[in-house]
């Protein structure tokens, strides 16, 4: 369902069809965020075997500050004049992807996952950042800071996934599944 989001009035400098268009890139990411938070706090709660501690600590403070990066995408949509659509029904009709299919399961398995996750996160960021740099430089700075930061969490994951010679266990994986079963191996 195509929405028309020119809003009727933007920041001065800035197009209204352009900040249009600009909200439905963020708009798409705000959904993105609001997942990951989502499903790194059903990591954060499933999350079993002997790397437990290690991986439910780790997730909290990602967690937190992706709910931050939602809210700092949520502002700007309503500083450029559009609405921050942030409840469930609207995430869930709008993304281009599927749930989270992982429940209880190893660490490793759960960090296997989240690679997959993470990478689609960051190419969307990554996109996102790109369209927004044809617009606006703010809104891109905003995107870049925040893919930083996405960057380094998928580091972290995949630190627990990569053996001494740099090779990554679930490299080839193409889905969460494929990728939990991989980090599972190494667990």
């Amino acid at each position: 369902m195509t929405h028309d989001l020119t809003p009727k009035y933007t920041v001065p400098g800035i197009e209204r069809e352009a900040a249009g268009r600009l909200i439905g890139v963020l708009r798409m990411r705000l959904h993105a965020l609001n997942d990951l938070h989502l499903t790194l706090k059903h990591v954060h709660w499933n999350v079993v075997g002997p790397q437990f501690i290690a991986v439910h600590e780790m997730i909290d403070p990602q967690v937190d500050q992706v709910r931050e990066m939602a809210d700092d995408v949520a502002e700007r949509i309503a500083a450029l004049g559009g609405v921050a659509q942030g409840t469930p029904g609207a995430l869930v009709s709008e993304r281009k992807w599927d749930d989270y299919s992982i429940g209880r399961a190893d660490a490793i398995a759960h960090l296997g996952a989240l690679d997959i996750v993470y990478t689609g996160v960051v190419e969307g960021m990554r996109a996102a950042a790109e369209e927004a740099g044809k617009i606006d430089p703010a809104t891109e700075d905003l995107l870049i800071g925040q893919l930083r930061d996405l960057e380094q969490f998928q580091w972290f994951v995949r630190a627990h996934l990569e053996s001494a010679g740099g090779t990554l266990a679930t490299g080839t994986a193409t889905s969460e599944t494929e990728a939990a079963e991989r980090g599972a191996e190494l667990g």
